[in-house]
């Protein structure tokens, strides 16, 4: 042992927060460090989920389906109500686009949460015939095990839409998949299998949530209008009448 060594030696012997270390470059890593594996982590409150476009084209190149939308997941459990936002940037799309049937997946890193859209064409129109949707979260309390969120909706013709069309709907689309997990869509904008060759949507369709709010209140403002209207022709037509009364008079 050299005199440096012996010294730290000593050093370490009488100061006992001192630790010696080998500078020695080949030293692996602790052999129980492992690679983060991503878990969801539901939320109390509910946030407005991110918007992501996402986009699958077909075998020969040409775009097939494209869908913008935000989507959150909305869990029941322990009598409570927990949420859980898709983070677009996080997500990756996978899918398959035939003649008349085409798949749009977006799944999380390690299989955290996943949705996916198939869409049918029928003659004039094309709709979402199946959704099925999961997610594996972290537990909501110390004691909770783990668990795994999921469930579909099959046999549907959801958000139906004239081909060549894109069908787009600001308001929410709240989805029941289970009796523990819905699937909220805001907003959603999509169109499948024939799309424009630079890849944007065509001429949109509007649902019916967003005719509704931007209908109804001109049909009420109009009501109340003509209501008012009426009122006072009412009242001018009795006031001449009895002008007319006093004249005779």
């Amino acid at each position: 042992m050299t005199l440096q060594s012996h010294s730290l030696f000593l050093l370490a012997v009488i100061l006992p927060g001192v630790h010696l270390q080998r500078n020695d470059s080949s030293v692996q890593p602790a052999s129980n460090s492992k690679a983060q594996i991503y878990r969801p982590v539901l939320q109390p409150s509910e946030a407005i989920p991110p918007i992501g476009s996402y986009k699958l084209k077909s075998p020969n190149g040409k775009p097939c389906i494209k869908a913008t939308m935000g989507v959150e997941y909305i869990v029941n459990e322990k009598k409570k109500t927990w949420y859980f936002n898709l983070d677009p940037s996080r997500v990756e799309v996978s899918g398959y686009c035939s003649q008349d049937s085409a798949v749009l997946s977006l799944a999380m890193p390690n299989n955290g949460a996943s949705l996916q859209l198939t869409f049918q064409k029928e003659k004039k129109v094309f709709y979402i015939t199946k959704l099925t949707a999961d997610v594996s979260p972290l537990p909501v309390c110390q004691r909770c095990s783990n668990k795994t969120y999921s469930g579909l909706l099959e046999h549907e013709k959801l958000f139906k839409t004239t081909n060549g069309q894109s069908f787009n709907c600001k308001s929410e689309n709240l989805l029941l998949v289970s009796s523990e997990l819905k699937i909220k869509l805001v907003p959603l904008q999509m169109q499948a299998f024939t799309l424009p060759s630079n890849g944007q949507y065509g001429k949109e369709m509007e649902c019916w949530a967003d005719f509704n709010k931007r209908v109804i209140p001109i049909v009420i403002g109009a009501t109340v209008v003509g209501l008012i209207l009426i009122i006072v022709l009412t009242f001018l037509f009795i006031k001449d009448r009895r002008r007319q009364g006093y004249d005779r008079l």
